[in-house]
Formats: C-alpha cells, structure tokens, sequence
C-alpha cells in the first residue's frame, strides 16, 4: 500500500486523498463486493463461516457435508446418499445467490475412502451432465462430524 501511494500521489499530498485513490483501485480490481449467501434449505454452518460468500460474481461454496437441512441428521454409511444430499445443499447455496449449476467451475472433494471414488463419481455425473467443473478428488484423515466426504464448491455468477 505505501509503494502504491508515493506512487500515485508523490510526497506531500494529503492521506485521505491516499486513502481514496487506494479505495477507487481496490473496488476497480474487484475487491468492492463482498455478500454473505445464507438459505435454510442448506445446514447452517457448524463454526465460525458462511455458506457462501459472493465476492464480486464469484460465489464461494463452504464444504458441505451429508447434514439434512430440516433435520440436522447427518446421512452416514450410504455414500451415495451423501453425495446426493451435499450436492443438493451445494445447489440450495448456489441457488439463494441467484445462480444455477452451469455455473460452478470448480469443486473440491474430500473423502475419507477414495475407494469411493468411483460410486461418488456416478452421482457427481448425474448432477454435473454438461459440462462439468474443473475438479480435485483428495483422501483425507478425518472430515467434520466424522462425515465420509465433503464438497466445496466455485461458481461464476452472471
């Protein structure tokens, strides 16, 4: 920040027209917009963070875990049944910040088997069937709540 003030301003001019020329810059390069996403048809985060924040026209996605919103039941032992609900919860986010599933272009998954790698697979491509996002698939010690996987998820929103 000082380097981009002397240069922008020279010695001598006054803070607050610093301050404001380092303001203009940061909202111009996309730093003006920051929006916390929020719906009950997902589960309330479980610490200290969002669901989702839109930055600009980039939504970021908490990972999600298998926790049915209504109940707050944790879905264990089927995995298939716990890739479907985190999608679902991925999609309620997704939605509440006014996008829709195409435009997601990057996921993160973690599992605690990557045996299951192939049946999580045959789900994600059900609910990802057109041109699906860039992905990394990682193995994992151990995942809040003792969950089996997690998602998170980076949209692009219009």
């Amino acid at each position: 920040f000082a380097v981009f003030a002397r240069d922008k301003c020279g010695v001598g001019e006054s803070t607050s027209l610093t301050l404001s020329l380092l303001k203009d810059t940061i909202i111009k390069r996309g730093g003006g917009m920051k929006k916390v996403i929020k719906t009950d048809k997902a589960p309330d985060a479980i610490g200290p963070y969002s669901q989702g924040i839109l930055a600009d026209k980039l939504l970021f996605i908490s990972g999600q875990i298998a926790i049915i919103p209504e109940t707050g039941e944790l879905i264990k032992g089927e995995i298939e049944l716990e890739t479907e609900q985190i999608l679902k919860n991925i999609k309620a986010i997704l939605e509440e910040a006014g996008g829709v599933i195409e435009n997601i272009v990057k996921t993160t998954i973690y599992l605690r088997d990557i045996g299951n790698f192939y049946t999580v697979n045959k789900i994600y491509g059900k609910f990802f069937s057109n041109e699906p996002p860039a992905r990394v698939t990682v193995e994992v010690s151990n995942i809040p709540k003792g969950a089996d996987i997690e998602i998170e998820a980076i949209a692009i929103l219009d």
